[in-house]
C-alpha cells in the first residue's frame, strides 16, 4: 500500500489550523521540529491536564486529502493544514491501517501508526456542522472517526509535498485503530 504526501504543515503555537510549509523535519521520538505538539510526553492541552507524564502517541497527525472532497460534497471547504494535521496524504487508506503499521515517508522518515485522531468540538468552531461529517456512526451503531490518524516518529527526516509514503503492515494479528 502506498500514497503521496500532498502537503505538510506545522505550527509553533497552539491553534486549530497549521500553516502549510515547503517541508517539515521529523525528529525521532519527538515529532515535527518546532511544532507545538512535539515531545516525548503529551502536548495536547486536555491530555496534559489529565496526566502530563503520559507518552505522546500523537506526535504526527496525518489526514487523507480524500476527506476534503468527501466533506466538500456536503458544502464544506477544507484545505490542507486546516484540520490541524502535519501531513496531508493522497492514495493511501490511512483509516484502514492497523496499529503498529510503519509508514516510510520520503527518503528517510519512518512513522509508527498509534491510532485514530479523536475529533473534538473545535472542528465545529472552525466550520459549523463539520464535526458530524468527520465523526459519526456506522450501521451497527459503532463510532466512526474519519479525521485522520496519529503516529510517532521512529526515524527522522525531512518530508516535503510530493514525497512517497509506503506502508509496512505489522506481523501477527492486526489490531484495528482506536482513538488515541
Amino acid at each position: 500500500m502506498s500514497g503521496l504526501v500532498t502537503a505538510v504543515s506545522s505550527n509553533g503555537e497552539y491553534s486549530f489550523t497549521k500553516p502549510n510549509r515547503d517541508s517539515i523535519r521529523l525528529l525521532a521520538g519527538l515529532g515535527v521540529e518546532g511544532d507545538v505538539h512535539a515531545g516525548v510526553t503529551v502536548k495536547h492541552r486536555s491530555r496534559v491536564a489529565q496526566d502530563p507524564t503520559q507518552p505522546n502517541l500523537r506526535q504526527v497527525h496525518l489526514i487523507h486529502e480524500e476527506l476534503f472532497a468527501e466533506v466538500g460534497e456536503a458544502g464544506f471547504e477544507v484545505a490542507p493544514g486546516e484540520l490541524g494535521e502535519n501531513i496531508t496524504t493522497q492514495g493511501i487508506d490511512l483509516l484502514g491501517l492497523p496499529v503498529g503499521t510503519l509508514l516510510r515517508v520520503g527518503d528517510t522518515a519512518v512513522l509508527e501508526v498509534t491510532g485514530l485522531r479523536n475529533p473534538c468540538i473545535q472542528i465545529d468552531t472552525f466550520q459549523d456542522g463539520l464535526l458530524k461529517r468527520v465523526v459519526g456512526r456506522d450501521e451497527a451503531g459503532n463510532v466512526v472517526r474519519k479525521a485522520g490518524i496519529m503516529s510517532v516518529v521512529r526515524e527522522g527526516g525531512v518530508v516535503c509535498p510530493g514525497d512517497t509514503i509506503a506502508a509496512e503492515l505489522p506481523t501477527g494479528p492486526h489490531r484495528p485503530l482506536e482513538r488515541v
